[in-house]
């Protein structure tokens, strides 16, 4: 009879090659789960098979969510309430395609999780970051170019960090929009300001590599591809020199972007497409952010305020 951890891998192959998970999303779930069924282990004392996993109780799952939010590593709300979201993904996958259902986990309720506001960087501080590069002398000039390339695309076109540093040679000239894929693999068409051109350009124009049009477009100093990780440090860096928050990060310029398309009079539903949202409820969320900010300069500037 195979094995619970069986099931979990046939579960990951399935979301890796069916459903075109990102390898981000398989390593979080394929995580989160590992771990619930090490736990279940651990709980009833006994290696459970993928057909034990049909009677996993109520206080069972509860059980395990309790166990992530204890423990020298404990998780906030919003992390457990993703665990759980994996955990009923994979019980979806093991009851339609394995035909082992549960009915239990329908009666687990993960925690109380507030919306968080998105915290966008101002239009000066995006733009002090996007010129910043430039202002290194110690740095070779292409890597300047690449960095200010990447944080111009990044405001410029609201993607996420994993869509710009997917885009390949192949997609250079960009043209006045380029066809992004996203999560889920969910692919849309976003324009691009003349800026984000002329900005890749220069920085094709001095990086030393001989790419192929399948390569990547952004490449890190020993030629391989530049990755999140090193977008994060990049950003971290230039905002200790400009002495903004620490909630200036590569994706804040994703929230700029929404944020001040918004107050510039784009509506909600177009910000939603260019942002590749499934549900205008998330894109509502910077209608928040700018009416926080409205509010904030009324209190400052009423003479009475």
């Amino acid at each position: 009879m195979a094995g619970a951890l069986d099931a979990l891998t046939s579960w990951l192959d399935y979301l890796a090659n069916e459903r075109r998970s990102s390898p981000r999303t398989l390593e979080a779930y394929g995580d989160a789960v590992r771990r619930y069924i090490v736990f279940l282990d651990g709980y009833r004392g006994e290696a459970l098979s993928a057909a034990d996993l049909a009677g996993v109780r109520a206080a069972e799952f509860r059980a395990y969510l309790a166990s992530r939010r204890k423990g020298d590593h404990p998780l906030a709300p919003r992390s457990v309430s993703q665990v759980l979201s994996a955990v009923r993904s994979f019980h979806r996958y093991l009851d339609r395609r394995l035909g082992i259902a549960n009915a239990q986990i329908a009666l687990v309720r993960g925690p109380r999780v507030l919306p968080g506001i998105p915290r966008p960087v101002t239009e000066d501080q995006a733009r002090g970051l996007m010129a910043e590069p430039g202002q290194d002398g110690d740095r070779d000039p292409w890597e300047a170019a690449r960095d200010e390339a990447l944080l111009t695309l990044l405001y410029g076109c609201g993607l996420r960090i994993s869509e710009a540093l997917t885009i390949t040679c192949g997609d250079i000239p960009m043209g006045a929009s380029i066809r992004v894929t996203g999560k889920g693999g969910k692919t849309r068409v976003v324009p691009v300001l003349p800026a984000v051109n002329e900005a890749i350009a220069a920085y094709l124009a001095l990086q030393p590599f001989v790419l192929a049009p399948g390569d990547v477009l952004f490449r890190a100093r020993r030629g391989g591809a530049f990755s999140p990780r090193h977008a994060q440090a990049m950003v971290q860096l230039l905002r200790g020199r400009l002495g903004l928050p620490a909630s200036a990060t590569p994706h804040a310029l994703r929230h700029s972007f929404a944020t001040h398309l918004l107050g510039a009079g784009a509506d909600l539903r177009s910000i939603q497409e260019l942002l590749g949202h499934a549900s205008l409820s998330t894109t509502q969320r910077y209608a928040d952010v700018d009416a926080a900010a409205l509010l904030s300069s009324y209190s400052a500037a009423h003479p009475r305020a």
